[in-house]
């Protein structure tokens, strides 16, 4: 079986730049997955048999732009047409503690294949497109079958971050219910994601909930106890209610996080606590939907009101939000100068934009000031 697509014509020149030299060069990961199923290839991963060291010569000595990206793991990012492609040294684990591995190079292709997580990840192809599936991973892929490489315990007590990926690439690439073997493996092992740096773990429950339904997969988590370990306190229940009512609706993970609830403590940014913090309250308090609008913009309240519709099974409310955010207050402080000043000039602007609100934001300046 051989890959297509326009992506490879352009990687030919990094592929012969190691072949030149004697070296394997093997597209490897989400490239080859994602090609075999006709979905969009975005980063461009080369497995070699070259030492990292001899990538960055090689590298230079072709005119191309080689940066240590990870060089102590093995990884070396080479620019070519202003593309990067992450070139990474064949290796096997040497030792890991749930989090990190300490890796050794190989020149095997067999020992990297048996370091990775999914059988759908340890496909790889020469830089023509010919297929190579070491581990009878294809499939397990044209089956949209998300299963561990080797033992699903011991894949999981390398590193407790392939629990959560696990759900996500079930979300992304799963049909049907999760594989049981690698479900068991994360409900058994599912203590372990409270070990892992609450960075990593927000990076992944953020991806998981960009998938376009996580609802399934998110589902099974809270089944497996794992969900209560990542946010202690969420409810999945309306999760796969607030999917349906997000039709022609981009999804987005802060949205549906308020839809789960609970204690979150995923090491978001500040705009992403912010907005999952206003979200989360308007939903669940009954804060008026264009009054948000109009203070925090149209899509905040959007989201607030399909996550409120999914938490109480009403039909969203979103008639009054564009005009609302669209609305500008008609009275300025100079209006009420210099009747009021300071503190009284503040609070009469309060109370003349509460009275304006709850005309719907019909009242003129005139009616206002009248």
């Amino acid at each position: 079986m051989k890959l297509t697509g326009d992506w490879l014509g352009p990687a030919a020149p990094v592929c012969a730049m190691l072949a030149r030299a004697g070296h394997r060069a093997l597209f490897v990961g989400g490239c080859v997955r994602n090609a075999l199923l006709g979905a969009p290839v975005s980063d461009l991963d080369i497995a070699t048999d070259a030492l990292p060291a001899r990538v960055m010569e090689l590298a230079r000595a072709a005119g191309l732009r080689a940066i240590p990206t990870g060089i102590d793991h093995g990884t070396v990012t080479v620019l070519a047409d202003g593309r990067p492609y992450e070139i990474t040294t064949f290796r096997r684990d040497v030792e890991t503690n749930g989090r990190h591995a300490v890796v050794a190079f190989s020149s095997d292709i067999a020992e990297d294949a048996a370091r990775r997580d999914f059988t759908m990840n340890a496909l790889y192809a020469e830089a023509d497109g010919t297929l190579i599936d070491p581990l009878d991973g294809l499939p397990d892929l044209l089956a949209r079958r998300v299963r561990f490489v080797g033992d699903p315990a011991a894949r999981i007590t390398e590193d407790y971050l392939r629990i959560l990926r696990f759900f996500r690439f079930h979300a992304i690439y799963g049909q049907g219910g999760p594989d049981p073997e690698g479900l068991a493996a994360c409900a058994e092992h599912a203590e372990g994601v409270e070990t892992l740096s609450r960075e990593r773990v927000g990076a992944e429950v953020k991806k998981l909930l960009a998938a376009s339904d996580p609802a399934p997969a998110i589902a099974s988590m809270a089944a497996a106890g794992i969900l209560a370990r990542v946010v202690p306190g969420a409810d999945a229940t309306a999760l796969p209610v607030l999917v349906h009512l997000e039709a022609g609706v981009a999804p987005d993970p802060i949205r549906r996080l308020a839809a789960l609830g609970g204690q979150v403590d995923l090491r978001l940014s500040r705009a992403e606590a912010r907005r999952l913090s206003l979200i989360s309250d308007a939903a669940r308090e009954g804060a008026d939907m264009a009054e948000l609008a109009y203070r925090h913009g149209a899509d905040l309240a959007r989201d607030a009101a399909l996550v409120r519709a999914a938490l109480t099974g009403m039909q969203p409310d979103l008639s009054r939000i564009a005009a609302a955010a669209a609305a500008r207050f008609p009275v300025a402080a100079c209006d009420l100068m210099p009747a009021f000043s300071g503190a009284a000039l503040g609070q009469r602007l309060k109370e003349l934009e509460a009275r304006w609100i709850a005309s719907g934001f019909t009242l003129t300046k005139d009616q206002l000031l009248g």
